[in-house]
């Protein structure tokens, strides 16, 4: 499971010109699922995404977690984080998760942030969307679960 984080002052999600989602400052999560994922890696991440330290504190280091700070989170879909590049000039969604599963885990993904004290608007699973973003820093941050506990070495 993937997440990347982008620490913005403002972001929107439009689906047929009409919004759907949108948050002051926060983070914007754009959260991609892929095959193997569970309940598991759906909470390790979405404990880490709460947690994890990207605002600035009173001397301008980056101390503070959305969860520290009181702020809100805008989580969309986004199955195409899922996609292997690795060969070739077209991308293959191989890796994502069936929608099924991916739509359980998102929505699993989103409780979990509330229950953990960030609250967070959504875009609109499997839809067609537009996301507005004013990007501050600009700051962004990939996050990766995978099955069996293991974070992404690189993350």
């Amino acid at each position: 499971m993937k997440a990347l984080l982008q620490r913005c002052s403002r972001a929107a999600v439009r689906v047929d010109g009409s919004v759907v989602g949108e948050i002051d400052r926060g983070v914007l999560v754009f959260l991609g699922v892929e095959r193997g994922d569970a309940e598991e890696e759906c909470d390790r991440l979405a404990e880490r995404v709460a947690t994890y330290r990207i605002f600035p504190d009173d001397e301008g280091r980056m101390n503070r977690s959305a969860l520290d700070i009181g702020v809100r989170a805008l989580v969309v879909s986004q199955f195409t984080l899922a996609a292997d590049t690795k060969k070739g000039r077209r991308p293959s969604f191989d890796p994502a998760a069936p929608p099924e599963l991916a739509e359980r885990l998102y929505r699993r993904f989103v409780d979990r942030l509330a229950h953990l004290g960030v609250p967070a608007a959504t875009g609109r699973f499997g839809a067609h969307m537009e996301v507005e973003l004013l990007n501050t820093g600009p700051v962004t941050f990939l996050l990766e679960e995978r099955p069996g506990g293991r974070a992404d070495p690189r993350a």
